[in-house]
């Protein structure tokens, strides 16, 4: 599996609530959020990793340098307007066969279980006929959630700004994609759609077969306070 993080967000608000270090640098547990995301990403059978950072964040590519991994590292510094226009950096940037293939994306700031994203992997590789698996959660963290609508069969039939009747889940910001998604994301940027719920909205728009997958918890860190929840959910 090739593995991408979007890590290219400016972390304003953590600032502004007196956490000096840059977001991907916080530490979790004794390690910093994105040296935990490698290595749970490392554990998963990976062929190669993608990471995207902002201009600004040189901590963040000085640490990413530093490491020795067991498989190439494909680092991306350029600032971007959106997490969808960051993710259009780093399909660029991904190997021929990850863009081809499938691969796994995520945020730098999504927090789960090391088991539970294992699991997830092993059932987006099995699956040979989904376009793509999206992680989804019926624990609602973020501040601006993005529904989950699904059919019997957890086939994607939307994504919703707003809850609506039968919809249980919200999106856990882990995307496993194949090559038609890299299509639509092409498709999507020549079209001028900005962000990555439109995006999604625009897989489906487009008849991909998306699968949800559910995850019991999945959490983000945006704020100072999360910090704390963060690090007794991953010990717990």
């Amino acid at each position: 599996m090739n593995y991408a993080i979007i890590a290219a967000g400016e972390g304003s608000r953590l600032r502004q609530e007196g956490v000096e270090l840059p977001k991907p640098l916080v530490m979790l547990d004794g390690r910093p959020m994105i040296g935990r995301l490698i290595d749970i990403f490392m554990s998963c059978n990976p062929e190669s990793l993608t990471v995207i950072v902002n201009e600004q964040m040189t901590e963040v590519a000085d640490y990413l340098r530093s490491l020795r991994l067991p498989v190439p590292l494909r680092l991306v510094v350029k600032s971007t307007p959106s997490s969808m226009h960051s993710f259009y950096e780093v399909s660029r940037a991904l190997p021929a066969d990850a863009a081809s293939g499938k691969f796994c994306l995520t945020t730098v700031d999504t927090i789960f279980r090391q088991p539970d994203f294992m699991s997830y992997i092993s059932a987006f590789e099995a699956d040979s006929e989904a376009d793509g698996y999206m992680a989804v959660t019926p624990f609602i963290d973020d501040e601006k959630p993005l529904y989950v609508a699904t059919g019997t069969d957890m086939r994607i039939t939307g994504f919703l700004d707003a809850p609506a009747d039968g919809v249980k889940y919200v999106s856990g910001g882990i995307y496993g994609l194949t090559a038609p998604a890299i299509k639509v994301l092409d498709d999507c940027m020549a079209r001028g759609v900005a962000r990555m719920r439109n995006y999604q909205r625009a897989l489906v728009e487009a008849g991909l077969r998306l699968r949800a997958y559910p995850i019991e918890k999945i959490v983000d860190v945006d704020h100072a306070s999360d910090i704390p929840g963060a690090e007794a959910f991953i010990r717990s």
